[in-house]
């Protein structure tokens, strides 16, 4: 279909009804074939009791209250779970219940049984809203008469059926190539899917090669064209010229055509520091609702694949807002107060023009790292900015300041090592903006992006506090709660190891006090892989308009002068400026060459800027700037015409987040992939080698081995120990030898070979090679294994 169950349901209003004739208008449906689609479609929606069809053909949502939409996660096991949209329990999705929906797919789940304390709730699909398989990997095989794709994907459970002229494919030898299989039909009833080979993909073609793979493995190869756009010039009429100020690009890539990142620039002030940090001015430029609109919605995201970047904006409107340095540049910008200790004294953003003066790379960095200090002499990475060391010096400062403060208010910092490899390349380092996660890297004072990456995190928090004091609506990105247990397995793990662990009188640690405490561990590398598995991805959400939470103004005067905001000392509560600021969401807005919610949350900043009523009236004289820290306490109008509220509602829909975190997770496993895709290939040149490595992780069925410096880690399986009978013991996170008492324990070095190596599947076969491994003083359990 022309069309997604998702995008027709998206059109329906929640109140009111909508012709037939105009739905089809809005999906672009014109030949007969797609109008008799939409009509089967809303016949079987109608059944559901998801929509009402009148009797003058309109369409109005049905009373249907008790199904919920859900993502759909499978194993390799086939055990399928309904992963919930409003954060309830997973729902057990059996296989006869899935009604041929596959793994990633979003659908309509009706409950079917109630969970208990240690059962899961279950329910059947109901409605397939939108698939995300498109085209895939797979093997072609010859089964007597009929030619097949089995998916690469294992969670995919089901084959293809192919055309007789795809049996060619099947005649490759095993291992040489695999096919991309574009789907021409999903499975319905008793009909299996059909497709057809779109093209056959070496495996030994070089790094292009791989990368081409790992594109076409997540959906993400084919990228349309930008459609034509003429694009806005940034007003002009609330502008700040902040072109004197000798602002800095920070460059932390390496690879060509890597987007532009945020220029900055910093002073002393106050015994703390004041720090601008300038965006481009990317959502100026756009018209929401328009086509070219809608195609970076769907693209969403920015590509790095190591040495090459797939960019998130076309070239045009990329070169139209880029920094060059000695080039004036329209920018979205913020000043931040910050003090001694790193709390925010005070904020403004503001709509700006900007001319930095120089780009500085990690070999500033490097080099500023490394000098001496009070040495007079200047580093040859230096002499080109060398006006600027000053500067560079606060900047560090700044930031210092800053990342101390988020670990007093209890931020996750996790220090894993990176692999060591240059096919990597920009992928292996820290991004300037963390990636949105829950926990950050330790500061590296010698990399530019991980200090901007502290710089922005905060900006990002401030625009977070800023729009929700003024009731504006935000994408914001948060991750929920660890789980409990989860954390406690972290936590018996790590005092099996000898960590000094304090518990609560619930035996549950915070996930930051774990992190302090797996710091200065010996182990801590592991015991932090550990954790990370602990925490949950962040995922975009809405935050809505809402004018209740805004604070009354006084009765004495319902504005400030400009001179009095000015002068407005903060009170005992401001004073916590920062406080928590590491376990609230952000609403980021800074890096919109990199994703499409900064793009969207930059477009409600600038429509506060340019459009938001700074006066009850035109005959008030005395104006307030929008983007001053405590700006709402002034405020006893609307920011804005009911129509301009329209428009802001509109970027921010609830769909409109769906697709930013179908492409956010497409994305991130994509670089899972590639990285996993990196280390196998690191690791074929050790087949039939014997290496040392670290045990990162033990389950009953074997345990894992990481061996640096290319971090590859394979399996162990405990098949493969066969001098005794291992037992598991999930507590300690060890197998143990019943005769030999052999012990293999997470964070021991241990001597491997590395018997198989599969690139496309991600699994390193390993064998322990012979050797004395430490004995267990623990007495022999008489029941079987822990689970």
């Amino acid at each position: 279909m022309k069309f997604t169950v998702a995008d027709l349901l998206d059109q329906v209003p929640d109140e009111g009804s909508l012709e037939i004739a105009k739905l089809e208008k809005i999906l672009r449906l014109t030949n007969r074939s797609e109008k008799q689609s939409l009509g089967l479609a809303v016949q079987g929606l109608t059944k559901l009791g998801i929509l009402d069809l009148t009797s003058d053909g309109t369409l109005c949502r049905g009373s249907a209250d008790d199904l919920v939409e859900a993502r759909l996660r499978c194993s390799s096991k086939g055990f399928c779970f309904a992963i919930r949209d409003d954060g309830g329990d997973d729902i057990y999705i059996r296989d006869h219940q899935l009604n041929h929906a596959w793994n990633g797919d979003r659908v309509l789940v009706r409950l079917t049984r109630e969970g208990g304390r240690r059962r899961s709730p279950e329910g059947g699909v109901q409605c397939i809203l939108e698939r995300t398989t498109t085209s895939l990997l797979a093997a072609v095989e010859q089964q007597e008469e009929r030619v097949i794709a089995v998916p690469l994907d294992d969670r995919l459970l089901a084959s293809i059926e192919l055309c007789t002229e795809d049996a060619t494919h099947a005649e490759k030898p095993v291992g040489m190539a695999v096919a991309e299989v574009v789907l021409d039909r999903y499975p319905i009833a008793q009909f299996p899917a059909r497709g057809h080979v779109a093209r056959s993909l070496p495996l030994d073609g070089g790094s292009s090669a791989d990368r081409e793979l790992m594109l076409t493995k997540a959906n993400l190869h084919q990228r349309p064209a930008p459609p034509r756009a003429s694009f806005k010039a940034p007003s002009t009429k609330k502008r700040e010229d902040l072109s004197e100020q000798p602002s800095l690009m920070i460059s932390g890539w390496q690879a060509e055509g890597a987007p532009t990142l945020p220029a900055v620039h910093v002073i002393p002030h106050e015994g703390g520091t004041r720090l601008w940090i300038h965006t481009p001015a990317v959502a100026e430029r756009l018209s929401p609702g328009n086509s070219y609109d809608q195609w970076l919605l769907n693209q969403s995201e920015s590509l790095c694949l190591g040495g090459h970047w797939v960019p998130l904006l076309s070239s045009a409107l990329a070169k139209a807002s880029s920094f060059s340095v000695g080039d004036v540049q329209d920018a979205v910008s913020l000043r931040l107060d910050i003090d001694v200790d790193g709390g925010w004294r005070d904020w403004e953003f503001c709509l700006s023009r900007v001319r930095p003066v120089a780009e500085v790379n990690a070999d500033a960095f490097h080099a500023l790292e490394s000098r001496k200090p009070k040495s007079r002499a200047v580093p040859a990475a230096l002499k080109s900015i060398k006006d600027q060391i000053g500067q560079l010096e606060t900047l560090i400062f700044c930031a210092t300041k800053l990342h101390e403060s988020d670990r007093k208010d209890g931020r996750i910092e996790l220090d894993l090592r990176r692999a060591q490899s240059d096919d990597l390349g920009d992928l292996n380092r820290v991004s300037p903006d963390g990636d949105g996660q829950n926990w950050s890297t330790p500061l590296n004072t010698s990399c530019p992006n991980s200090v901007l990456s502290v710089l922005i995190r905060h900006a990002h928090r401030v625009w977070e506090e800023h729009s929700r004091q003024l009731g504006l609506p935000a994408i914001l990105l948060d991750a929920p709660p660890a789980d409990d247990a989860a954390l406690n397995d972290v936590a018996k793990a790590a005092v099996a190891l000898d960590v000094p662990l304090e518990l609560d009188e619930d035996g549950a640690p915070t996930p930051s006090e774990l992190s302090l405490a797996l710091a200065n561990s010996d182990s801590s590398h592991v015991l932090n892989l550990q954790l990370r598995q602990a925490l949950p991805e962040s995922l975009y959400r809405v935050a809505i308009m809402n004018r209740e939470s805004v604070p009354e103004p006084s009765e004495e005067a319902s504005i400030e002068s400009n001179e009095d905001q000015v002068n407005h000392e903060p009170d005992s509560n401001d004073a916590e400026g920062s406080s928590n600021q590491a376990l609230q969401p952000i609403a980021p807005w800074c890096c919109p060459t990199l994703h499409q919610a900064d793009v969207i949350n930059q477009q409600v900043l600038c429509s506060l800027l340019n459009d938001g009523k700074d006066r009850p009236n035109v005959r008030q004289k005395n104006k307030v700037k929008l983007g001053e820290k405590g700006v709402a306490a002034s405020i006893s109008w609307p920011l804005f015409t009911a129509s301009q509220e329209q428009k802001i509602l509109d970027m921010i829909r609830e769909r409109t987040v769906q697709k930013l975190n179908s492409r956010r997770r497409q994305v991130e496993e994509l670089k899972r992939d590639v990285l996993a895709m990196t280390k196998a290939r690191s690791a074929e040149p050790m087949l039939d080698q014997q290496q040392t490595g670290v045990i990162s992780g033990v389950q009953s069925y074997g345990f894992f081995v990481e061996i640096a410096p290319s971090m590859v880690e394979g399996l162990v399986h405990v098949s493969s120990l066969n001098d005794d009978w291992y037992e598991y013991r999930s507590r300690q996170n060890r197998l143990v030898g019943r005769r030999s008492r052999r012990v293999y324990q997470l964070g021991d070095a241990v001597e491997v070979k590395v018997l198989k190596v599969d690139v496309l599947r991600n699994q390193i076969d390993l064998e322990v090679v012979p050797a004395s491994a430490p004995v267990s003083d623990d007495p022999l359990p008489v029941a079987v294994s822990e689970e």
